[in-house]
């Protein structure tokens, strides 16, 4: 210390020092926690995978809490913990598959068993056979119908969100979703509804030569006015709007934890599988794929629902007019022409849409925790096992 230095002069240079060493100080702590931010994992992105889409995906620290820990890296493959509590969201969505399933096997087999019952208490002298054309035919199989899906696909999606401790809410998160995008994934959706109607001709012509047949004999049913009406809401706002809850909501968010591509596949599977027969399974399965992935790309179950709804409108408009004017060769012949159209504008927008937006791919960790942690879960095998076996049932009995 200078001698000459006056005491306020000597306060002076060390309230500077004092500043000086705070701001080294401040810089230092700046500097270190730029080191630990570089070093920590994204929770939503853990597989630093730049092909998916993060505001879909959920909290890895559910899985793998120590990646919270700066510096933590992901092993290629899963330790024991990891595994087991990945195993178990796998095993959630499979078990709501097998409740699912069963559920609306019992419930429509009570209902319409009760339905028969007060039918022949009304009319003790009709045989059994013809109270039941006359249930097939009227408004009573397809409400029972109606109501059982109805009741599964919003009960069981609720059931396995609260079981994985997943929000509800998290399912209409839309983001980047507009009216242009809504009318190029409608016509995308013919395109896949065409081409899956190619394909399921197709195998159909081969499965025929061996004498097996994979025509769905609607013939009969719900054919009163009122029984056409629930039909109609049935397949064009029920179904699609509870479908996407429990497939695309449920299925789709509970598989999607380590491997988003795994999700789409696995989901569109069951989709396709529990429709139990060929021709829907090849369409539900593609079209799956395809609302799948623009569930997660938009974070929302919105524009698959929407595609839905005009997917099941389209078919029940060509259905009908193909019905009602089956001698009309020139109104058949213009409703197909249409349906053609349609498909080409769907095949070039579909086209534009893969160019730009190609399937989420798999890192070596996520390969690692998709299928092969999945076929280690026994309600995943048994939910299969159970849909694809009702399906070949139903294929060998036709």
């Amino acid at each position: 210390m200078d001698e000459n230095m006056t005491p306020e002069q000597f306060q002076t240079q060390i309230a500077a020092l004092n500043h000086e060493i705070y701001e080294l100080h401040k810089q230092l702590e700046q500097k270190e926690q730029q080191i630990q931010t570089s070093t920590m994992i994204d929770k939503k992105n853990p597989f630093d995978n730049p092909t998916e889409y993060p505001d879909y995906n959920g909290d890895y620290t559910d899985i793998v809490p120590q990646i919270e820990i700066p510096g933590c890296k992901i092993p290629v493959e899963p330790h024991k913990g990891e595994k087991k509590r990945l195993r178990r969201f796998y095993s959630i969505g499979g078990s709501s598959i097998i409740f699912h399933f069963l559920f609306t096997m019992l419930f429509s087999m009570i209902a319409i068993g009760v339905a028969m019952f007060v039918l022949q208490l009304k009319n003790p002298d009709v045989p059994y056979e013809t109270l039941y054309n006359y249930a097939y035919s009227s408004s009573i199989i397809i409400s029972i119908t109606a109501v059982t899906y109805l009741i599964a696909n919003v009960l069981f999606t609720f059931i396995g969100l609260k079981w994985s401790k997943q929000g509800g809410s998290s399912l209409m998160k839309t983001r980047d979703f507009t009216v242009g995008k809504a009318v190029q994934y409608c016509f995308s959706a013919i395109f896949i509804q065409y081409g899956a109607a190619i394909f399921s001709t197709i195998f159909s012509d081969i499965l025929s030569k061996y004498g097996y047949s994979t025509m769905i004999d609607n013939s009969g049913l719900a054919e009163t006015f009122p029984a056409t009406i629930i039909l109609i809401i049935y397949q064009c706002i029920i179904a699609p709007v509870t479908e996407e809850l429990f497939y695309r909501g449920m299925v789709l968010k509970t598989f999607s934890k380590a491997n988003q591509r795994f999700a789409i596949v696995a989901s569109s599977v069951f989709f396709g599988l529990a429709h139990g027969n060929l021709p829907q399974f090849m369409l539900a399965f593609l079209l799956g794929m395809f609302l799948a992935h623009i569930s997660i790309k938009h974070n929302s179950l919105l524009p698959s629902i929407i595609v839905h709804m005009f997917v099941n409108t389209t078919a029940t408009v060509i259905n009908f007019a193909i019905t009602e004017f089956e001698d009309s060769y020139l109104i058949i012949g213009a409703v197909n022409i249409v349906y053609l159209l349609m498909a080409v504008a769907g095949l070039v927008l579909f086209i534009e849409f893969s160019l730009k937006n190609k399937l989420p791919r798999t890192t070596p960790q996520q390969s690692r925790r998709g299928f092969a942690v999945a076929k280690t879960s026994l309600p995943m095998i048994i939910a299969f096992v159970l849909l694809a076996g009702n399906t070949i049932l139903t294929i060998m009995m036709s």
